[in-house]
């Protein structure tokens, strides 16, 4: 490598490193702007933002949710995505905004009452990166005397320093062929 290359590459990094390191600085400050403020306690712990999570989305038939709660809860760019097959047996998935999950799944949850509860975690942290594998079952009415579903939750949370945020909630139900793993499930 040439001299005057070596040095226009180190005259690069020196700008670059710098940039860089402001931009990810900036980013949870960026994100906090961005979002209705949150509840603090629900933001304040993994369990804090899962149960809030849960919660925002159950209710009776007829009643609106909060849906500034939900996008409180969400950091900008947050992305929801549901999967599911074709008849043919081919896997789809739909990638929605917080804005688009409101407008296409938020009519129906106040529609039809949908009580969603977590029966079950696994987690992975690193850092201020969380992926967590959250079993679910779902009713209409909380006193239903069984889930109309079940399935798994896969969460993506981000922790700014200050609070937790949702980036990715990915799901997929469960089907006779593809029971809920056993070490997913809280033991009873």
């Amino acid at each position: 490598m040439s001299r005057s290359l070596r040095l226009a590459l180190c005259a690069a990094s020196l700008w670059i490193t710098p940039a860089l390191a402001a931009a990810q600085a900036a980013a949870p400050r960026d994100t906090a702007r961005s979002a209705p403020a949150a509840r603090p306690a629900d933001v304040e712990s993994i369990d804090a933002i899962m149960r809030a999570v849960y919660d925002v989305i159950s209710g009776p038939a007829g009643q609106p949710r909060d849906w500034n709660r939900f996008r409180s809860l969400m950091a900008p760019g947050a992305r929801l995505i549901p999967t599911g097959k074709r008849a043919d047996g081919a896997g789809v998935l739909r990638v929605w905004t917080a804005e688009e999950y409101i407008a296409n799944a938020g009519v129906q949850l106040e529609r039809s009452g949908f009580f969603e509860r977590e029966i079950g975690r696994k987690m992975e942290r690193y850092g201020n990166v969380v992926h967590l594998m959250s079993a679910y079952d779902s009713k209409r009415a909380l006193s239903d005397p069984a889930p109309f579903a079940r399935g798994v939750n896969s969460f993506q949370l981000f922790f700014d320093g200050t609070r937790w945020w949702v980036v990715t909630i990915y799901w997929e139900a469960e089907t006779p062929g593809n029971p809920i793993p056993p070490a997913l499930l809280f033991a009873k």
